[in-house]
This record gives C-alpha cells, structure tokens and sequence, in this order.
C-alpha cells in the first residue's frame, strides 16, 4: 500500500513507524526540515519538506498513484484542504483527516464532509476518542485499558496483577475448571517489556498486565476474580478544561445524575466558559497543583482524580499530590511516550496515550480484509483486530481445534446475531460472524489475510 502522511509530529510519526514495519511504501510531509529530518533518519519512508495542502508537494510525496492519504497537521483546515486536493487533483481512493474543532463535527454540519462537499472518508476527532476512552476507565476503575468491540458487546480490559491477586500462580486450564461459566478469554500477556500469548498451562504472576476478552455482562465479574473490585467513580477531580476535559465532564453530566465532577482550570477565561457552558459541573480557577485548591475541591473525599491539562509534568504531579491528599484513584493523560514505563513507580493508577489512541482510530481503515475495528497496544507490540469473516475465510467451517492459527494468534470472542460465543475448540465460525482476535504485530498480516476475499470467490 502506498500512503501519504500529512504531519510529522507525534501521531504522524507513530503511523509512519506502524506502516513502515508492515513494508508500506510511505511519504511523509511536514513544514519543519527538523521533524522531517528526523523521521527520514529514523525510519524507512520518504520525507518531503513543504506544505501538505500545496499540490505540487502532494504530488513529489507520490500522491497521484497513493492508495491513502493521512492527514494529522496540527491544522484542521490544512488537513481537510489536503484531502481535497487529494481528491480533486489526484483521485486518492481513501482520506482520512484529524478533525479537533467540535464545530466542525456538529450534528447539524454533518453535510460538509460529503462527497459532494468536502470529500473525506475518515474524520478522526483526538478529543472525543481519548475522552471516549477516560469515560470507560471511569465506568471500570479496576482495568488498566478497556476497549468495546461488537457494538459493545464485547469487551477487552487490561487486568493488573497486584500481590493480593487471587489467581497468581493458576494455570489458564484450571481457572477455566473453576469457572467454568465466566465468559471470558485471557488473550494475551504483558510481562518483563515484552508481549505475548499464554498458553493454557502458563500461570499469572505479579506484575503482569493482563488483557482479557470478555462478554460486557461479564467483566466486573472478571475483574473481581483477579482482586479488582473498585466501585465506579462518583466523586471525579478533572484537572484541565480544554477540549478533552469538557468533553469528558459534559457527558458524565448527561450520563449519572449522582456523578459529582469538579474542573480546575488555570485559564480564568477558558474556566468561565465552561463554567457558562456546563450545568452541574463546579469550575475552580487555578493550577492543579496548588495543595490549597486540591482541598477546597475535596480531594481527600474524590473517587479519581483525572488530570488532562497539555503538560504531561503538570498531570503527573497533580494526581501524585491528589492521592497524596486522600484521593482513592488516579488517571492521566500523558503524550510523552517515555513516560508510561515509569508510571506506576510515580504512583500512577492509570493512564491514556492520545497518539495511541489515534493511532488505533487509523490503523482501523488502513487493515485490509473486514476489518471492523483496531486497537494497538504497547506501543504496537499487539493488537486486537475485530474483523468479519467471509465464506472464504480458511477460519470458517471447521472446529476450532482443528484450524491451525499460528504462535501468536488468539481468539477471543464470536459476535454472531447479536449473541457473544466465547470460543472453545468445538466452535465453528461461519460466514458473517464478527470475530475478536488478539494478535502480535508480526502477526498482524496473517490475520489480515484471513478476513480477505479470495479471488477464487468471484
């Protein structure tokens, strides 16, 4: 596939790094010779200094024989002119734009993105899917990660293993003995920096992150097995009102009329329009980690602390502080990408990373074959890919014992009218079922294949 990346910056980086590895041929283009620089000595694509709305740059990054084109610009309005020069002069079969103003994404604008209007394919909204994300973690305090596949219906939280662990030291096979109605898969295993799939006699052991595929019923009931069983968070602390931080406090105000959320807010300006804006939400004026202010918003009695401010130093120290002061949980949103390894040992809970968010939103319509939905993790050392089986599928039709899938490779759940299956070697995939599968990233293009129309179909 031959893609052309408007952006070097952190997301357009982390495509590239993702497309690259995978032998896509990608052009790159930034306004900055050093990021361009950067990314041309660091890995293996083309870069082009220049402006990505200007067509005779799109056309020396190759955009006239592009399969895609991704446009991550800090700009919104650059990144929809690229693509509809994209479009207009070069014909480029699928564009995708990063999209931050909400204006633009009003319900009653949805007219703009047209066809016929301003044809982009893809519109990725960084806010909205990072908060989407801060929401789950909300509603699910004990998991590390959670993401919602099969319209919800299916659900793949990462489980941390504490000391008091009930299940450190079980083997796969026997905890499947001792509940055997938990529908739930441990998919795959996070342990020591590296990523991989156990087998059903490896056993948890303290310190690992555990990704589990479970039916949405199911997963409190999942996490209270591995010891987490922390109430959903009512009392919420949000240190940050941009974009994501109203996002975040207007939906909770739509959603739990009991959820208490207070805003801090440095700008004094910004604090006052959204002060306007929310309803229910109290907006204090001041920096986070001001210890007098922490109080004044009741820390010491808050569920979570949530810090989303732009400063990944600030949000660090403000949830430090917090729980210092006698708040239960935290949660940050950090963009440097050194900092999640460090994490836990600064005393934070949990976290989100905006580029990999956004980098999943993407990697979602670059994948070929049905693929339905697309979620990276560690980086890109795994994903776990919801994908739509065809009549042609090598997975269709027989047992499951007896399909052969690759060290690597695991299936997680089957989303077929409107029932979760959670696998077992006796179950058959068919035609049009929607299946769940965690996968390494050298693993990535085999599942790719799987979920292909073969030519032999037509």
């Amino acid at each position: 596939m031959k893609v052309v990346i408007c952006g070097a910056g952190q997301v357009g980086y982390g495509i590239a790094e993702k497309l690259a590895s995978e032998q896509n041929d990608v052009s790159v283009i930034d306004t900055s010779p050093m990021l361009v620089n950067n990314i041309r000595d660091t890995l293996d694509v083309r870069g082009f200094v220049g402006h990505g709305a200007h067509p005779d740059v799109l056309a020396q990054a190759g955009a006239s024989d592009a399969d895609m084109i991704i446009a991550v610009t800090l700009y919104d309005e650059v990144n929809m002119v690229a693509c509809q020069v994209a479009h207009s002069l070069f014909n480029v079969p699928t564009k995708v734009a990063r999209v931050r103003a909400q204006s633009y994404l009003e319900s009653h604008y949805r007219d703009l993105f047209s066809r016929e209007n301003m044809p982009i394919d893809v519109i990725i909204s960084p806010e909205i899917e990072v908060g989407e994300m801060v929401l789950r973690r909300l509603s699910l305090p004990g998991a590390m990660e959670t993401v919602r596949f099969a319209d919800d219906n299916v659900v793949v939280v990462g489980i941390d293993c504490h000391a008091d662990c009930p299940v450190i030291d079980t083997p796969l096979r026997q905890l499947t003995d001792l509940f055997p109605d938990l529908k739930s898969v441990v998919v795959g295993v996070w342990r020591d920096g590296r990523i991989f799939v156990p087998h059903s006699s490896d056993m948890m052991r303290e310190g690992d992150l555990v990704y589990v595929c479970s039916k949405r019923d199911q997963v409190r009931r999942t996490l209270g097995i591995f010891g987490h069983e922390e109430p959903e968070a009512n009392r919420v602390i949000i240190a940050g009102g941009g974009n994501i931080g109203a996002y975040v406090a207007r939906r909770l105000e739509g959603r739990e009329v009991r959820t208490k959320v207070k805003i801090i807010e440095q700008s004094r300006d910004r604090a006052m329009s959204i002060a306007d804006e929310l309803r229910r939400t109290v907006v204090l004026h001041g920096s986070a980690l001001d210890q007098v202010l922490l109080q004044e918003a009741d820390v010491q009695d808050a569920d979570m602390m949530v810090a989303l401010t732009n400063e990944d130093e600030v949000n660090i120290l403000s949830c430090v502080m917090a729980k210092k002061l006698g708040c239960e949980r935290n949660l940050t949103l950090l963009n440097n990408s050194s900092y999640p390894a460090f994490a836990h040992a600064l005393g934070i809970d949990t976290f989100v990373n905006p580029r990999q968010v956004t980098i999943s939103k993407i990697l979602q319509h670059v994948r070929r074959g049905r693929i339905r939905s697309v979620h990276s993790l560690q980086n890109g050392a795994a994903e776990i890919i919801e994908a739509e089986a065809l009549e042609t599928s090598p997975l269709v039709g027989a047992p499951l014992r007896e399909v052969e899938l690759s060290e690597g490779i695991r299936i997680g759940a089957i989303f077929r009218n409107g029932e979760v299956i959670t696998p077992s070697g006796e179950d058959k995939i068919r035609a049009n079922d929607r299946v769940v599968i965690f996968a390494l990233a050298e693993r990535v293009r085999q599942v790719e294949q799987m979920f292909r129309v073969s030519l032999e179909f037509f």
